[in-house]
C-alpha cells in the first residue's frame, strides 16, 4: 500500500492506535534479511546495502521501545555468513562492529552479544564484547545482537555447557541421563533468563527461519515481510504486530 504522505501518516497513527496493549509481544526476534538484494535492485554495491540496513536498526529499536517490547533479538550475521568472500565479510564485520558500537554509545539499550565469537577475528570479537560491557548497567529494552550465530550451534553449546557443569560437580553420565529434561537446555542457552520470542519477523520475502532461535521459537508466531530490510518501515513493523495480535495463541491447549 503506497499512500500520499499525509494519508500515510494518518494510516500509520491509526494502525498504532488499534493495537491492543495486552497483545504486545514481550520478545521479538528479527531476521534482518535482504541487504544485498536491496542494493542490487538499485545497482549499488553489497556494502551500500549492509550500511543502509545497519542504519535501520536504531529505528527498529526505537519503535519497539515505544510500543512496550522488552526484548529484541537481531540476527545480524549467521555462522553460514562466515563463509562469504573474505573482502565482503571483512567489510560486513566492520559495519556490524561500528553499528553495535554506535548502539552502545547511545546509552539507550542494554546489549547482549550472542554467537560464536571465537569464530570471528579477534578485533571484531573484542569490539562486540566491549559494547556489551559498556551497556551492562542500562535498564530498559534488552537487545540481543546475534553475530556468528546459528541455532544448532547454540543448542550444541548448551549441551556442552551442561556436560561440563555436571562433570565439574562429579555427576556421572548415567545420573545426568536420569534427570535430564528440557529445562536443562533452556538454562544454558544464550537467552537464558529471557522470555522466549512470541513473534519472529523475517524481511525480504523468504519464508524460513534458517536456524534462528530454533529452541526458543517453538511457540513463536512468524511474520514474513516482503520488504527488504533496508526498506523496512514503521508501518511494516506495525502490520507485523497487528498480525500477531489477531492470532489465537492456544499454545497446544
Amino acid at each position: 500500500m503506497h499512500l500520499p504522505h499525509p494519508l500515510y501518516g494518518l494510516y500509520e497513527r491509526r494502525l498504532a492506535a488499534s493495537l491492543p496493549r495486552e497483545a504486545i509481544p514481550r520478545h521479538i526476534g528479527v531476521i534482518l534479511d535482504g541487504n544485498r538484494r536491496w542494493a542490487r535492485s538499485l545497482g549499488e554495491t553489497p556494502s551500500t546495502g549492509h550500511r543502509r540496513g545497519a542504519d535501520k536498526i536504531a529505528d527498529l529499536l526505537g519503535w519497539s521501545e515505544e510500543i512496550g517490547v522488552e526484548v529484541v533479538t537481531l540476527w545480524m550475521l549467521s555462522t553460514d555468513n562466515l563463509a562469504r568472500e573474505p573482502a565482503e565479510l571483512a567489510e560486513l564485520l566492520g559495519i556490524i562492529t561500528d553499528t553495535v558500537g554506535d548502539l552502545a554509545a547511545s546509552g539507550r539499550w542494554r546489549l547482549q552479544v550472542m554467537g560464536a565469537l571465537e569464530l570471528l577475528p579477534p578485533a571484531a570479537a573484542s569490539a562486540l564484547s566491549d559494547a556489551q560491557e559498556r551497556t551492562s548497567g542500562i535498564e530498559g529494552l534488552h537487545v540481543n545482537v546475534a553475530v556468528g550465530y546459528g541455532g544448532r550451534r547454540e543448542i550444541a553449546d548448551a549441551v556442552r555447557s551442561i556436560l561440563r557443569e555436571h562433570a565439574g560437580n562429579g555427576t556421572s553420565l548415567e545420573e545426568l541421563a536420569d534427570t535430564f529434561d528440557v529445562d536443562h537446555i533452556a538454562e544454558h542457552l544464550y537467552t537464558k533468563g529471557q522470555p522466549d520470542p512470541e513473534l519472529v519477523i523475517r524481511t525480504s520475502g523468504e519464508q524460513r527461519l534458517g536456524g534462528f532461535l530454533l529452541w526458543q521459537s517453538a511457540h513463536s508466531e512468524f511474520y514474513f515481510c516482503e520488504a527488504y530490510w533496508p526498506a523496512f518501515r514503521r508501518v511494516d513493523f506495525l502490520r507485523a504486530l497487528r498480525s500477531y495480535a489477531a492470532r489465537e495463541r492456544r499454545l497446544g491447549r
